[in-house]
């Protein structure tokens, strides 16, 4: 028998309930949520083992899909408006996603293993480690590449954006690129001869491949980042990977050029 985890559900369904009730939620949305359960189901049952393979192939596709917002029923309102936090930096603006949540809950629910739980001070440790590691590397290397300058602040909307980026990008990616796309490949190369460095370094590739949109450089930084998330993850778990992946994104908010110096 299945255990579900009560407590991932009860966040999914209120956070949804309450979007549907204020409007940010058609019903259209159903769609999503029934291809996402449907493929749940497939990686989940036993007896079927091709089955499980599909399920997994529609949680992929469905997670860029949702990611890319190709999806209908999600209306993803502006938080914060177009504007520059320094003036030498390029124009920001939020909005708070109503679709890219579910990759990660999908992965909480269904793929538990993604956890990989470790001590409360192991975390601490992989953590403190990493984050040094992540911001020597993408931080210090941006300013090499001159892409941001120092710029400390600490604007109106900051708290906004801390609960955004934590809840609605931060758990995301790191539940997708760490735990399943790292974790997964980890367990199947755990045969090979260094196959736990191979899977870190090939979901640190992909990490920054899917930052190509930004330029060149953000696809390398997003890729030397990803090495210290995958650190963490390796010898903390997910929590740390979270930990690590926003304590980065919050020193390059509050100290520096964000989200970048504007041509």
């Amino acid at each position: 028998m299945i255990a579900l985890p009560w407590t991932y559900l009860a966040l999914l369904s209120m956070g949804y309930g309450l979007a549907l009730i204020y409007g940010q939620l058609g019903w259209l949305a159903a769609i999503s949520f029934a291809l996402l359960l449907f493929a749940g189901f497939a990686v989940r049952q036993q007896q079927i083992p091709i089955g499980r393979f599909l399920g997994h192939g529609l949680y992929i596709f469905l997670a860029v899909a949702l990611a890319m917002h190709w999806l209908p029923g999600f209306y993803n309102g502006r938080a914060i408006d177009p504007q520059r936090f320094t003036d030498d930096a390029v124009p920001f603006a939020m909005y708070l996603n109503q679709d890219k949540p579910l990759i990660g809950f999908w992965l909480l629910l269904v793929c538990p293993w993604i956890v990989g739980r470790r001590s409360l001070r192991l975390s601490v440790y992989a953590t403190a480690l990493a984050l040094t590691v992540s911001a020597v590397l993408a931080l210090g290397g941006a300013l090499l590449l001159g892409v941001i300058s120092w710029a400390p602040k600490w604007p109106d909307q900051a708290w906004l954006w801390v609960l955004n980026n934590l809840l609605l990008v931060t758990l995301v990616e790191e539940a997708l690129f760490r735990g399943y796309i790292q974790g997964g490949l980890s367990r199947q190369f755990k045969h090979l001869p260094y196959g736990e460095n191979l899977a870190l370094l090939l979901a640190s590739m992909l990490f920054g491949l899917v930052h190509l949109g930004a330029g060149w450089q953000w696809m390398l930084l997003a890729s030397l980042a990803g090495v210290g998330y995958g650190l963490a993850y390796r010898f903390g778990g997910l929590g740390a990977a979270i930990a690590t992946h926003f304590g980065l994104n919050l020193l390059h908010f509050g100290l520096f050029t964000y989200p970048m110096l504007a041509g």
